[in-house]
């Protein structure tokens, strides 16, 4: 349950990433936002990670393959939005 909260928490993250490159920049924010995102989700996720094996007790070598699936999902969505928002319509 824990993952699917941070997981979820990631996916408001870049909403608002995006949602604030759109209102400075408009369309070319918003890819800006989305690119924006990944460093900060990185660093939320070495804090999850650290979370996990300082205070659940699991080793890093446990936890490291679950942080990667977590950093993993909303950093491919970033960057599929990313894509996304750059082509022309």
């Amino acid at each position: 349950m824990h993952t699917v909260k941070v997981v979820s928490t990631a996916f408001g993250l870049l909403a608002m990433c995006v949602l604030i490159g759109g209102v400075a920049d408009g369309r070319r924010g918003m890819r800006q936002g989305a690119v924006a995102f990944l460093p900060i989700w990185l660093a939320g996720t070495g804090l999850n990670l650290y979370s996990g094996v300082k205070n659940a007790g699991y080793s890093v070598s446990e936890e490291l393959p679950i942080a990667a699936g977590v950093f993993a999902g909303p950093a491919l969505a970033a960057l599929a939005l990313r894509a996304r928002l750059g082509q022309r319509k």
